[in-house]
């Protein structure tokens, strides 16, 4: 059932962005006088179809993978005389440049949109309060302590762990300071250290956690939430609302120390001091050994922790009328627009692993998480996701709207099109460049599972 639920998103998400982006093509030509012959979202055969006034025929096909806006085209076929004046071929470059650019412009107006949609409607963030510091971490060099909240990095306005991850991100591999704009009981002050290179790990980069600092987070006690059915914690008897009081005897103090326990032994038979409904009880569970990255055994019991509220002093209520959320948008849409050139030239320049690539499979289990935590996470998650999109068909490869758009320019400042040989090379040196991409990024996928 999961996997039918990882699937649907996936095609949810990818399908939402497609259309989007095949609309903005399609949208354009038509502006531009080019007769479009199918607008299809998805590869392969049509699943079903249907045709408008102009002849124009809608498909959503069987592979949900992309999609694509074909138009009258005389390098794919003769024309009759009456139609040439609306072949894609006939019009001038600028016009073929704005039907190119029309795809990736509608990534960046939808961004704008979801981004505004959710400052006008408003949504609750946890504040960006310091836990623990690792010592000599550069947060422990610039002085911060448990407690700060952190209101700035570099300048920019950061309202949750999220936007602070992102600001740290781009200053991977970065020399000179970096400097926090923090709060903490009511006086605000700036700290600041030297990056001096500082680099992200090549498997898991965690730009927060590498920096040196753990998120401020309410004790979780160790109460059981939804037991997974099938699992070891069911067949030893414990139950959602369990409190697990100790483990062979040793007390434990909270929800993390618990899940310590149980992963350090696996398949080893532990004795559980259990409290339900205020009486005590002693259960005992084997935890099931899985492998964990890197090849290390752990235990596993299958069972959640019971859900935990946050106090009210540390959630932030973000809301902008009307006009001011636009400019927040704008802003929104360009940090995630910055976000990905920077991490398209840390992974070019080796400060970034190239491992962080991410294919079809790790999309559609980030939308299927997203859709499950509700409406404003499935919608930032889906303007971050069309940002990327929209940067990466810019990008001046044949193939992608970027290597069209530099063909029709050499076009316009030659006054005459690159020869067909020019042409046909770049677009192999093109698909092979994508497909290796696309080989890679589903490669890291696969390793990740």
């Amino acid at each position: 059932m999961h996997i039918v639920q990882t699937i649907l998103a996936l095609a949810l998400t990818l399908g939402i962005l497609v259309t989007l982006h095949e609309f903005g093509h399609f949208w354009v030509a038509r502006r531009c006088g080019v007769k479009v012959l199918r607008f299809s979202v998805g590869f392969g055969k049509p699943l079903f179809s249907w045709y408008d006034r102009q002849g124009t025929e809608f498909a959503v096909a069987a592979i949900p993978l992309g999609g694509y806006v074909k138009m009258l085209d005389e390098r794919e076929g003769p024309v009759p005389d009456e139609l040439r004046d609306q072949a894609f071929t006939s019009k001038p470059p600028s016009r073929r440049i704005a039907i190119a650019a029309a795809g990736p412009v509608a990534n960046f107006l939808f961004a704008i949109v979801a981004y505004w949609l959710l400052s006008v409607v408003g949504f609750t963030t946890v504040a960006p309060i310091v836990g623990d510091v690792r010592p000599d971490s550069i947060a422990a060099r610039m002085g911060l302590s448990e407690g700060m909240e952190i209101h700035e990095v570099d300048g920019h306005r950061v309202d949750s762990w999220r936007d602070v991850n992102m600001r740290l991100l781009e200053r991977a591999g970065e020399h000179g300071n970096v400097v926090l704009g923090i709060s903490r009981e009511g006086r605000r002050d700036n700290l600041a250290a030297a990056l001096e290179g500082w680099r992200l790990s090549d498997d898991n980069p965690d730009p927060l956690g590498e920096f040196g600092v753990e998120p401020w987070r309410p004790d979780i006690p160790a109460v059981l939430g939804e037991i997974a059915s099938g699992g070891r914690a069911e067949a030893a008897g414990l139950r959602p609302d369990d409190r697990i009081v100790a483990v062979n005897g040793e007390p434990v103090a909270n929800w993390f120390e618990l899940v310590e326990t149980i992963r350090s032994a696996p398949e080893q038979t532990l004795e559980l001091t259990v409290e339900r409904a205020g009486a005590s009880m002693e259960l005992e569970v084997t935890p099931e050994s899985r492998t964990a990255e890197g090849g290390e055994a752990i235990g596993f019991v299958g069972a959640g922790v019971a859900q935990v509220s946050w106090p009210d002093e540390v959630l932030r209520e973000v809301r902008f009328g009307p006009l001011a959320a636009v400019p927040n948008a704008l802003d929104e849409t360009w940090a995630d627009t910055r976000l990905t050139l920077v991490a398209i030239k840390k992974m070019v320049t080796g400060l970034l692993s190239p491992t962080n690539l991410s294919g079809p499979i790790t999309i559609a289990r980030v939308a299927e998480a997203s859709v499950s935590s509700g409406f404003e996470d499935f919608i930032r998650f889906l303007a971050y996701l069309s940002v990327s999109l929209g940067v990466l068909n810019l990008l001046p490869i044949p193939v992608l709207d970027g290597g069209h758009i530099v063909y029709y320019t050499i076009e316009a400042l030659r006054r005459k099109p690159l020869s067909e040989q020019a042409q046909a090379f770049g677009l192999r040196i093109g698909m092979a460049l994508i497909l290796t991409l696309m080989v890679f990024a589903l490669y890291n996928d696969l390793m990740r599972l």
